[in-house]
């Protein structure tokens, strides 16, 4: 799942330059589906914070009934998820660092 997050994140990157509209519809597709496994993933830790974070993330970038939101707003969007993806891979690799000390 981190590589998953990781191309992810560089593919919402990718959003805030211009790009063909197909483009913009992969990312959609793609986050939903990413958001919705890792709020599934949130949901069966227990963690209800990160389980409705991601859901809502996922309801917002679901491209069956798009939001349209304008093109500055979808920017600070994707900045805010690619932040979102990228803090939980930090935390993992903070947590595996603290464990190789010991």
């Amino acid at each position: 799942m981190k590589k998953v997050q990781l191309i992810l994140s560089v593919g919402l990157m990718l959003c805030l330059c211009e790009m063909p509209y197909g483009y913009y519809n992969l990312i959609r597709f793609a986050s939903c589906i990413v958001f919705g496994i890792m709020s599934l993933n949130a949901y069966k830790r227990d963690n209800n914070i990160e389980c409705v974070g991601y859901a809502a993330l996922a309801m917002l970038f679901q491209p069956l009934f798009k939001i349209a939101l304008g093109r500055e707003i979808w920017q600070v969007v994707d900045i805010i998820a690619v932040i979102v993806l990228i803090i939980p891979l930090i935390k993992k690799m903070e947590i595996a660092k603290a464990g190789e000390r010991e």
